[in-house]
């Protein structure tokens, strides 16, 4: 091999570790942190009766699930402690709580997408299905069906491979495909179709109403009741807090697409060329992608809190400022 390829190959294992030493520490800090306050904040009486809420506070507590059960490992492994690549059975176990959180966090925010919609609906029979009891339903179904879609990683995942992107990893290439396959259709594409479906057609439907409205300022300005102005200030400020949990939710989502699916890509185009013949050149540039790519899959399970606090707005600002008072200043 040539001096020039041993160098580079160096390199670029020196930048992939150093990457998973460092980079996952500053994520792993932020991710957790900003998850948390997530959870207290979205707990709170004046959020966590609203459907959509519930939905994001559920997802807060999937995405710090995935944060703890992944990157704790990937920093670990930067210092060749991750037990999980020696030990068969916490290979297993850590490898479905994070599939089992990621695929749970995903699918969330797709029925918070499609609970946006059911609200924005003219049709009140749509609208009377935004409740809390079908949140804590769909809720439920999803942990359900995001349990039976990865149980069958306690068979395929295995430790102590070798000639693999990670010693923790499908054992052979049929598990892989099928692991790598689900993973990219079912917790990454599907949601994010759905969720760009429903999200284009909330905004079609925030359109209508918001002509609606201007129709109806237009033509009711004559003298009301103080019963209908009251009335209609609590109408006013839960359709202003609908629109916010919708823009919260569709600059999530873009991000979203941004992070994940880069990762689905690369999963499955190294199962699909892991029987070509490799350079080991070759091999070190794509290890360092993969964990590139991995790696930003965790600032998607990161970055809500900091999404919620930009985009959300004087309600989720009130609601940050409420905990500080609650808990800081007494």
């Amino acid at each position: 091999m040539p001096s020039t390829d041993t160098s580079a190959i160096a390199s670029w294992n020196n930048i992939s570790a150093n990457i998973n030493r460092y980079f996952s520490i500053v994520i792993f800090l932020f991710g957790t942190i900003g998850n948390i306050l997530n959870i207290i904040i979205l707990s709170q009486r004046q959020l966590r009766t609203n459907p959509c809420s519930l939905f994001f506070l559920i997802s807060s507590m999937a995405n710090l699930s995935a944060i703890l059960s992944g990157l704790t490992t990937r920093m670990l492994s930067g210092w060749a402690l991750d037990l999980t690549n020696t030990i068969d059975w916490l290979c297993k176990l850590r490898a479905f709580g994070l599939f089992l959180s990621r695929n749970a966090a995903s699918w969330l925010l797709m029925l918070a997408t499609m609970d946006r919609w059911l609200l924005s609906c003219r049709n009140s029979y749509y609208r009377e299905m935004s409740t809390l009891k079908n949140a804590y339903r769909g809720t439920i179904m999803t942990i359900f069906l995001s349990t039976c879609l990865y149980c069958a990683v306690f068979y395929c995942y295995e430790a102590n491979l070798i000639n693999t992107p990670l010693a923790c990893y499908g054992k052979t290439l049929a598990c892989r495909f099928i692991n790598d396959l689900s993973y990219a259709c079912l917790t990454i594409l599907f949601p994010m179709i759905i969720m760009l479906i429903f999200g284009l057609m909330t905004i079609r439907n925030i359109r209508k109403v918001k002509n609606r409205i201007h129709v109806a300022s237009i033509t009711g300005k004559r003298g009301t009741g103080n019963s209908s102005t009251v009335r209609r200030s609590r109408q006013d400020r839960q359709k202003k807090l609908d629109y916010r949990l919708f823009f919260m939710l569709f600059i999530q989502i873009i991000l979203m697409c941004i992070l994940t699916l880069p990762q689905a890509a690369g999963k499955l185009y190294l199962t699909l060329t892991s029987a070509e013949k490799q350079t080991p050149l070759t091999t070190a540039i794509e290890n360092f992608v993969f964990n590139l790519f991995l790696l930003m899959t965790y600032v998607a399970h990161g970055m809500p809190f900091y999404i919620y606090a930009w985009s959300g707005g004087r309600i989720f600002r009130n609601a940050i400022k409420t905990l500080i008072k609650k808990y800081i200043i007494k």
